[in-house]
């Protein structure tokens, strides 16, 4: 799924529609009803790790209803106080808030966003057939630009869930805490996909960064030397860093052990799924003999 720098990167491209009224909505999303999104303008757009966040408010001098007047207005023409749990699966209302309503956006492998132009297929599927992507969401706005998601989880909330200073692209990014829940007992590829200490760290960062400090992904925290974990630290900041600066200018990724055979230095790679015990695995790949493991 996408990570911080590619989150950034969306939200960058959705910035220019802040201000704009939504004339018109399509999408296949089944999490919401999208139609909700007529007439609303978009008032606000943030990152908050791997999350994109935009605000809608009502359009001034729009006669429609809001988006969160509409759900409710449906619920009450059903009877329901509440959904029931075959309607909940497909319809989330927006939480009351005095000034927005706010749509999350969490992304999954491969979502993406686009700005006035719709992602087409670049190999054909299993079947062989050559199909384009179908979009979640499509808000074209009163200016004829238009914002297309692909492949993503959408509810509506009060407002964004966010901590800036677990974010590891804020400048708000609390370092101390960060080092506090690397020194701990565990594996510190666990701990680095931790999004309570690490927001919008994901497993391409976690690969290139545990590389670059020359440490073993199982090597647990508490082993390694005060030092070192800084080390770590200084670089998953400066490598998100760079990697963003790229994203923004149209450059390319070009990992060192991310999905290789050979280590920079030819080394043969060893890849492996790791995680914790009755948690998420993830593909984590590394070089045994630069980053050794601490026992």
């Amino acid at each position: 799924m996408p990570e911080g720098p590619s989150v950034r990167k969306f939200q960058q491209l959705t910035s220019p529609f802040v201000g704009q009224v939504v004339a018109k909505v399509g999408g296949s999303s089944r999490k919401i009803n999208v139609n909700d999104l007529n007439a609303l303008r978009l008032q606000d757009s943030q990152v908050h790790g791997k999350n994109l966040y935009l605000a809608f408010v009502a359009a001034e001098g729009s006669l429609g209803p809001t988006a969160e007047e509409t759900v409710l207005q449906r619920e009450a023409a059903s009877g329901a106080s509440s959904p029931a749990q075959g309607e909940q699966e497909q319809f989330c209302a927006p939480q009351t808030h005095p000034q927005a309503s706010w749509l999350p956006f969490h992304f999954g492998l491969f979502g993406s966003v686009r700005a006035n132009e719709f992602s087409r297929a670049n190999k054909a599927n299993k079947r062989g057939d050559w199909k384009d992507p179908i979009p979640r969401l499509v808000l074209h706005f009163e200016s004829e630009g238009f914002l297309v998601f692909y492949n993503c989880r959408m509810h509506w909330c009060s407002s964004p869930r966010a901590d800036p200073a677990s974010d590891i692209l804020s400048v708000e990014f609390h370092r101390g805490r960060a080092l506090d829940a690397l020194r701990a007992p565990d594996p510190v590829c666990y701990t680095l996909l931790d999004q309570r200490y690490f927001s919008g760290l994901g497993n391409i960062i976690k690969n290139e960064i545990l590389y670059l400090a020359k440490i073993h992904p199982l090597t647990r925290g508490s082993l390694l030397a005060l030092s070192d974990l800084e080390h770590l630290l200084d670089c998953a900041v400066e490598f998100s860093s760079a990697w963003l600066h790229s994203k923004l200018h149209g450059k390319r990724l070009h990992p060192q052990i991310y999905q290789k055979e050979q280590c920079p230095l030819g080394h043969a790679v060893v890849k492996g799924t790791l995680g914790p015990s009755g948690g998420f695995k993830r593909l984590t790949w590394w070089c045994p003999q630069c980053q050794p493991l601490v026992l």
